[in-house]
């Protein structure tokens, strides 16, 4: 049949035929691929999509099998790896390709503005300068640790209350106050008393989680930046919850800045952290603004609210499974304080006024309090088995189980992977910790014995445990970290005993973070 004969019709099923045998084609050459699938032009798009809401047991699937692999999406590939070898070449090695970049900052923007968790270069530079000053002064760390314990013992009020009315009680939910007001404590001098007996609505926590729901969503919103200029759909939200969210923080820098004014006081005068961003300029040499300021706020809390609080649930969550630990851990907290001595005041940041001092007998007759003032920074520091077993928790359930970088110019892992100049690369923490060919047989087991060589805690590589990042980035907080959830679990086994309300497996909720999807529901019960 001569081509001249044929018809728009004839044209028309010759295109449908030869699409349907390029696409054919292009899936038969990956039959044995045991990567992610892709499909002409579109990529990766369509199963990333698909499995968005379970992205990282998606990605966990992959790993099983290789190590590191690219999932294309249409004019981007994204290259992921759980090789620990690769992972220090993008976080230490060649640690200045592989920036957050504009790309992946400008997803971010609208809630975490120019904060030390979204910028590169200079702004990078100096807040992680401010932030290493403070993190590192004894000021803090004393003013922190009192925080934290008078934190965790309201804690203990608002369980005791609600264990009367012998319902289910949302641990997760409880945990967020907690680290809400502890880091608005800690980092900006306020509290918002969220952690009370009536659990009062929190508007600006509840926007706070829906933005990060919603912002991450852009990964596979091809149509988001539209959505955002028109004001539609997840941005019309999105741009309401970060309305919320701007309300409260702007209202805590305009009273600091008038609580300055009036009272004359010099901001090094006080522990907190915005005080001390009050007091240094910023990369230009001025004063931060109201909108810098802002910024920095929003990404210490997310640093000082969300990794705490959840790592704390997945904890008890792993606790409420594993009853020999929790009897492992108070016998490790009893031998540690047994016949210890209480400090006078100056020297463990007392709890309720000035401490006497005293020998305790026995820390089964201590109240409250008294347990609370004896949980100084050295006696936790020898708790290694309480230290294993968040390490634990933090291995199998990452805080933040994916980070994303992108790449300046073209390189090449060491495992060969070949990188294009603008692609991007992840590695993913929440795989890392699970897979058999990095941690041994039993790496889908809560174990913290893992941690211990003859009763002492064994460190890791932090780029075979990626929790707190590694290298430049590592994260300023951990010390810190590690202390709230330290006195908190203590407080908590101490008094209460914890028993989970249904036996259904815990799921994550897609977010930044991983969030523990419907809470955590436990029944408790003082002891």
């Amino acid at each position: 049949m001569a081509l001249e004969s044929l018809d728009l019709f004839d044209w028309w099923v010759i295109a449908c035929l030869a699409g349907v045998a390029w696409i054919w084609v292009h899936r038969w050459r990956q039959r044995n691929y045991k990567g992610p699938r892709t499909w002409p032009v579109l990529g990766c798009i369509i199963e990333q999509a698909r499995n968005f809401d379970v992205l990282h047991d998606w990605l966990l699937h992959y790993f099983r099998h290789l190590s590191t692999f690219s999932v294309p999406m249409m004019s981007i590939n994204n290259t992921f790896t759980v090789d620990p070898a690769n992972v220090e070449h993008i976080l230490k090695s060649n640690f200045h390709n592989y920036p957050k970049g504009e790309r992946l900052s400008e997803r971010f923007f609208d809630m975490m503005g120019d904060g030390i968790f979204n910028v590169d270069g200079e702004k990078w530079v100096r807040q992680r300068k401010v932030a290493v000053l403070e993190f590192s002064s004894s000021k803090l760390r004393d003013h922190s640790t009192k925080a934290f314990r008078l934190k965790a013992l309201k804690l203990l009020d608002v369980l005791r209350h609600l264990s009367q009315l012998k319902q289910p009680v949302d641990m997760q939910d409880l945990f967020m106050r907690l680290t809400l007001d502890s880091i608005c404590e800690v980092g900006f001098g306020v509290d918002p008393e969220t952690l009370s007996n009536d659990l009062p609505a929190v508007p600006f926590a509840n926007a706070f989680d829906e933005a990060n729901r919603l912002i991450i969503r852009r990964y596979v919103d091809i149509l988001w930046k539209v959505k955002r200029a028109l004001n539609l759909g997840s941005e019309a939200r999105l741009r309401r919850c970060v309305q919320v969210v701007n309300e409260f923080i702007y209202g805590v820098i305009v009273e600091r800045r008038a609580e300055f004014k009036e009272t004359k006081f010099h901001h090094t005068e006080r522990a907190d952290l915005l005080s001390r961003f009050m007091s240094v300029p910023n990369q230009d040499g001025q004063p931060y603004s109201n909108r810098d300021l802002r910024d920095v706020i929003i990404n210490f809390i997310i640093a000082g609210r969300d990794t705490t609080a959840l790592t704390l649930t997945w904890l008890f969550s792993m606790l409420c499974k594993h009853p020999m630990v929790v009897k492992n851990i108070l016998k490790e907290v009893s031998s540690v304080l047994g016949e210890q001595t209480v400090k006078p005041a100056q020297n463990c940041a007392e709890v309720d006024g000035p401490l006497q001092t005293s020998r305790i007998e026995s820390i089964d007759n201590c109240d409250e309090t008294e347990f609370a003032n004896l949980l100084t920074y050295q006696a936790l520091n020898r708790m290694s088995y309480l230290h294993a077993c968040i390490t634990e928790a933090l291995r199998l359930y990452p805080a933040v189980p994916l980070e994303t970088k992108i790449a300046v110019s073209d390189d090449i892992f060491p495992d060969g992977t070949k990188i294009k100049a603008g692609n991007f690369v992840s590695y993913v923490p929440y795989s890392m910790g699970r897979l058999e060919y990095i941690w041994g047989p039993d790496a889908m087991e809560f174990k913290p014995e893992r941690w211990l060589k003859d009763g002492h805690f064994q460190p890791q590589s932090p780029f075979k445990l990626t929790a707190f990042q590694a290298g430049p980035r590592m994260c300023l907080g951990k010390d810190s970290a590690y202390l709230q959830m330290k006195i908190t679990t203590l407080l908590l086994l101490k008094f209460f005993s914890f028993k989970l309300a249904d036996d259904c497996p815990s799921k994550y909720s897609m977010m930044v973070v991983l969030y523990m999807a419907g809470g955590l529901k436990t029944l408790v019960t003082p002891l």
